[in-house]
């Protein structure tokens, strides 16, 4: 995929104290998680999921992400907004779509058994289309279905795919029909969201997109936080908790 090549403008201090820096002792267990080892080492665990070392070390600069890494993120996302009182959300996993896009809804269907998706107010879709990643953001109390993309690509396949999902799951799970007029279906473009300026962190911008978006932010980080922000998800994860 072309990288999208933009310049960049320093941040401002505003910019610089926005997100809580890495402290010291934060520092030395980053680099120990980090630091060569046995590759199948479990690191951190929960919602049913495992860290190993070798999936950690997808978050040194440069590396892409992988399903684990984003996969425990988004479920700390959920945890944080349940904990904190920011908007009720759901995240599916990043096999979510492939699946959904393969099989059709009964593929899925029992994806969300004990879940009531209308009860949400976010549902966050990572989409992992072979060497990119991608999300969909599904704002029920806007009725809107976005399509945030680093390298500024279109998604409007995919949001009519999600669509015809949640048609299927109000029809099965509320005997409701969606109404498609009432709904938008749209794609942000590079102008409206950051962009990444090399060909290794789209999956660090769909995290932060997932990050800023279910806590109500606006979307104002850039490609000079990655560094920082790949540091902290390594002590989040090793934690399991969302600084």
């Amino acid at each position: 995929l072309p990288v999208l090549v933009a310049e960049q403008k320093p941040l401002t201090d505003q910019e610089k104290n926005r997100e809580i820096e890495v402290t010291h002792e934060m520092e030395k267990e980053i680099k120990k998680g980090l630091c060569p080892g046995p590759q199948n080492e479990i690191l951190s665990s929960g919602f049913k999921l495992q860290i190993t070392k070798g999936d950690i070390q997808n978050l040194k600069n440069g590396q892409w992400l992988n399903d684990e890494v984003i996969n425990l993120y988004m479920n700390l996302l959920v945890q944080r907004n349940q904990n904190q009182g920011y908007p009720a959300l759901h995240a599916f996993s990043t096999f979510f779509y492939a699946k959904l896009k393969q099989g059709c809804y009964n593929s899925v269907k029992r994806w969300t058994r004990g879940i009531n998706l209308f009860e949400k107010e976010l549902i966050l879709v990572p989409i992992h289309q072979r060497v990119h990643w991608s999300l969909v953001v599904i704002d029920l109390r806007k009725r809107s279905i976005v399509y945030l993309d680093s390298m500024g690509q279109t998604g409007k396949n995919i949001c009519e795919t999600i669509f015809h999902y949640l048609q299927n799951e109000s029809k099965t799970r509320r005997n409701m029909e969606l109404d498609p007029v009432e709904w938008k279906q749209y794609s942000l473009t590079s102008q409206e969201i950051p962009q990444q300026l090399n060909g290794s962190d789209c999956g660090m911008f769909t995290c932060k997109y997932a990050d800023y978006i279910s806590r109500d932010q606006p979307v104002t980080f850039s490609q000079q936080h990655m560094p920082l922000f790949r540091k902290r998800m390594v002590w989040e994860i090793l934690h399991s908790h969302l600084l």
